[in-house]
Order: C-alpha cells, then sequence, then structure tokens
C-alpha cells in the first residue's frame, strides 16, 4: 500500500502553493498518495500521520493567514501528535532578520505536541534562489529517504 502524505501549504502570494502542488506532482509519480490542503483544519488532516508543511513566512516572521488557525487549533487544543512525522519546506527573504522564521514556528509548534520531524527543513531564500519549486525538488529525496 502507499504512503499517504498530507501536504500542509502556508501561502499569502500564492508561492508555497505552487511548490505544494509541484511536490504533490512529483510524490504521486513516486507511487506516494498524497493529500493537498491548502487552508487545512485538524478535522481535513485528521488521522494523516505523514506532514510535509510548505510555508512562506509572512510579515514580521508570522505564519501566513491560511496556516494560522490550524496551529491555533493544535495549540488550544493541546493536540496529541505523536503518531505525527513532518517535514517543512519554507519560503522567505533574507533581506529580513526573521528570514524564514514561519519554518522554525512550525518545527517547534509540532514537535511540541509530540510529532517528530523526520530531516531537515529547507528554507528557500527568495533573494538567491530564482526556481523555488526546482529547489524544493532538489531537496525532495531528503524527505523520502527519511521516509
Amino acid at each position: 500500500m502507499a504512503q499517504q502524505i498530507c501536504i500542509i501549504t502556508g501561502s499569502t502570494l500564492g508561492g508555497a502553493e505552487y511548490i505544494g502542488d509541484h511536490l504533490c506532482d512529483l510524490l504521486e509519480q513516486q507511487d506516494f498518495t498524497t493529500q493537498v490542503e491548502n487552508h487545512a483544519s485538524l478535522a481535513n488532516i485528521e488521522g494523516q500521520k505523514l506532514w510535509l508543511v510548505v510555508t512562506s513566512t509572512h510579515g514580521a516572521g508570522e505564519l501566513p493567514d491560511n496556516l494560522k488557525p490550524l496551529f491555533q487549533e493544535i495549540k488550544d487544543n493541546n493536540t496529541d501528535l505523536s503518531e505525527v512525522r513532518f517535514a517543512v519546506v519554507g519560503l522567505g527573504n533574507s533581506d529580513y532578520d526573521t528570514f524564514c522564521q514561519a519554518v522554525n514556528k512550525v518545527e517547534t509548534a509540532l514537535s511540541k505536541q509530540g510529532a517528530k520531524q523526520i530531516c531537515n527543513s529547507l528554507r528557500i531564500d527568495v533573494l538567491t534562489i530564482e526556481d523555488h519549486e526546482q529547489a524544493a525538488e532538489d531537496w525532495l529525496p531528503n524527505f523520502v529517504n527519511a521516509l
């Protein structure tokens, strides 16, 4: 049976969604089953044990508006995520001292609830990396090999 991967995107301008969709296509070509959530809630992802979070960093190091509710829900409900394994891909701008801060927030929040990070996060600097989808594609074997 193919492993199910839940791709959760947090995007302000759409960049993280494009990366999420690209990774979804690549994973499906490798016979994984995927579910993409662009406005995830706990109810939408209940029972999913493998999360790939793709997020941009917004404002002063914040999660994007479409990702905030999920993480607030996890915190408010003190959700047990000990069955969840995860990895994170982040987009950010190194001109800001909060570069990819959303990645750190995702890692911290999920780990605090017992989820296990399975590989190093990818932090894509939009100033120096032109092809964000290719950068994520190049990183993807780190995720797949950790499964």
